[in-house]
């Protein structure tokens, strides 16, 4: 069963969409509707717009939409029941505890309590005499205890089972234990604990659960597994998804955040006071991290190591965080120290300076450049410029584009008309590509491998059609009688307008208008997306009671024709079958008479 209807419509009424996607991104108002960059992905022209008219949104740049269910569970990464109780405790709405299936969120408690109780544990045996060890190494590290405490640093036993002893003795099972991902299974079937004899970091989300664990080895320890040991995917954790520290940083990074590469340097940095550090949990920089990071800041300072596997992260951060309006700097830390190392050494006034000092993405790539390249020599400098035209030509950026190009003539003493002339071939380049790209783009939703309703390519014209039907009784409920009397739930050619079909005559019969609320639950975010932009389109605007008519009978003429060809399908293949039977007793009537 489902949260009560009444309850639902009342969290949405108290949660206008309007006010609730604005305080993610910013709407401008188009007519009577608005239009934003959409948070989902990435683009320079928005193609995000909401309805405040029926209360849902849409995205004519990568499909995605629904209403204000469907944005908070896509914004803050929680799943649709998670949505709602957010909305609900954010207006005062009481959710009643019986009455609905919420096994999911339930799930989703038990691995949170686990994690929590789990850096208890952690925290607990790190403080303790038997921790010591572990102890003395984050203190050798620099760190305090009320840094160590604040960010509830801990240790695991080099024990195979002390975690599993205590979460049991706490009441949790094994199979909750193996969906929080901190115990494992062997070959044998015996379960351990995942971390053993290794400082652990909890990892937090941005509401200040514990999600997840880092566990580090202590220097020279000769124990395999690798350096750090990390929670795997669960339900409440997926680390392309999270930022280390980023629970703290998000209430002091208004104006820039700073990346950094290792757990570590978050801890040190936000010790000497720079509260506005997050780290990208030991995986490559993601889009999802990007996006998170643009709601909460202007400007991104990356720090990353001086080695090429650092260099290469830098670059391919500047790549990711291109299209989300962030400010992009760099920091290069001088001798090729970690930030970690740096502050220990210069102190917390040098890397203030190191951080406002910071280079323009395009700075640092031209900087970089000049140290690969002799550019005394006549090659080497035709080699350099080349390559610094190409840097330059992917700012979209004009007035740096200018002045790089000013700075690079003024310094190699070279005609300004040449360099700018090199540019602009390659932008045109750059652009033509991109054309071609937002081309394909348009063109392939509707029948490439990602799209919503794959089955769109075996009826083109009934597909067609079932959308009609579809965007009429989303738009026009009171026709939805008409189509009950001419259209039944199995006449629908596709899987997903049969179902959505079948919603929204669910609702009618039990007296209440579908929208976009009542699809959030059991719909794909792409699936919710594609019912909003039937629901906001035009299909269902003009002559509504006729095309519904006439799109009615296209899908009962492609059903009768699909059922026709399946049964020459069948003919023939009775046909084929006949034929190998009597083929088969005419070889054996040879036989015998031989």
């Amino acid at each position: 069963m489902a949260i009560p209807e009444q309850v639902i419509q009342e969290i949405k009424y108290r949660n206008d969409i309007e006010n609730a996607i604005s305080n993610y991104i910013t709407l401008k108002r188009r007519g009577k509707n608005l239009v934003g960059l959409c948070p989902f992905h990435n683009e320079k022209t928005p193609s995000f717009t909401v309805y405040p008219e029926n209360g849902s949104f849409y995205c004519f740049g990568c499909g995605v939409g629904g209403d204000v269910f469907t944005f908070t569970k896509l914004i803050e990464n929680l799943d649709y029941i998670d949505a709602v109780k957010l909305l609900a405790e954010r207006s005062g709405v009481e959710i009643p505890q019986d009455g609905y299936d919420d096994s999911m969120h339930r799930l989703k408690n038990t691995v949170y309590e686990i994690n929590r109780e789990a850096g208890r544990f952690f925290h607990q045996y790190l403080m303790s005499p038997k921790g010591k060890t572990m102890l003395d190494y984050l203190l050798g590290r620099g760190l305090t205890v009320k840094t160590i405490r604040h960010f509830g640093l801990g240790a695991a036993p080099d024990s195979w089972d002390a975690l599993i002893k205590h979460l049991t003795a706490k009441g949790f099972s094994i199979a909750d234990m193996l969906q929080a991902n901190v115990i494992g299974q062997s070959s044998k079937g015996t379960f351990y604990d995942r971390f053993r004899n290794r400082v652990m970091f909890p990892i937090f989300n941005i509401r200040g659960n514990v999600v997840a664990f880092s566990g580090r080895v202590l220097p020279g320890d000769d124990k395999k597994g690798g350096k750090y040991v990390n929670t795997s995917d669960t339900p409440v954790y997926k680390k392309g998804e999270h930022l280390f520290g980023f629970n703290f940083a998000k209430a002091n990074c208004a104006e820039k955040i700073i990346l950094v590469e290792g757990n570590m340097d978050v801890i040190s940095l936000h010790q000497a006071g720079f509260t506005n550090v997050v780290a990208a949990l030991g995986t490559a920089f993601t889009d999802e991290q990007a996006k998170l990071i643009s709601r909460y800041t202007k400007e991104i300072v990356l720090i990353m190591d001086a080695d090429e596997a650092g260099q290469k992260a830098v670059r391919k951060a500047g790549e990711i965080l291109k299209n989300t309006g962030l400010e992009v700097r760099v920091v290069n830390i001088p001798d090729g120290k970690d930030p970690d190392e740096y502050i220990k050494k210069h102190g917390a006034a040098r890397f203030d300076a190191l951080i406002n000092g910071a280079l323009s993405e395009i700075e640092y790539k031209l900087s970089n450049l000049a140290k690969t390249i002799d550019v005394l020599s006549d090659s080497g400098k035709l080699q350099y410029l080349s390559k610094a035209a190409e840097i330059i030509a992917q700012s979209n950026d004009d007035i740096a584009r200018d002045l790089y190009i000013g700075r690079l003539c003024n310094n190699f003493d070279v005609s300004r008309t040449a360099l700018e002339s090199k540019v602009q071939k390659l932008r045109e380049g750059k652009q033509k590509a991109e054309r071609k790209k937002e081309i394909k783009a348009i063109i392939t939703p509707h029948y490439g491998k990602d799209d919503v309703n794959p089955e769109r390519r075996n009826s083109p014209r009934g597909t067609n059609a079932e959308e009609n039907v579809i965007a009429i009784l989303l738009q026009h409920p009171d026709l939805c009688d008409t189509a009950i009397k001419a259209l039944q739930e199995d006449d629908m050619l596709t899987s997903l307008n049969r179902r959505i079909y079948k919603k929204i005559i669910e609702c009618y019969v039990a007296g209440i208008a579908a929208d976009i609320s009542h699809f959030g639950e059991s719909f794909s975010p792409a699936e919710t997306g594609y019912i909003a932009s039937l629901l906001n389109g035009e299909k269902g605007s003009l002559n509504a009671q006729a095309v519904l008519s006439d799109s009615i009978q296209v899908i009962l003429q492609e059903k009768k024709a699909k059922n026709k060809a399946l049964s020459q399908d069948t003919t023939v293949d009775d046909w084929a079958d006949d034929l190998k039977r009597l083929i088969e007793n005419k070889q054996k009537g040879n036989k015998n008479n031989g």
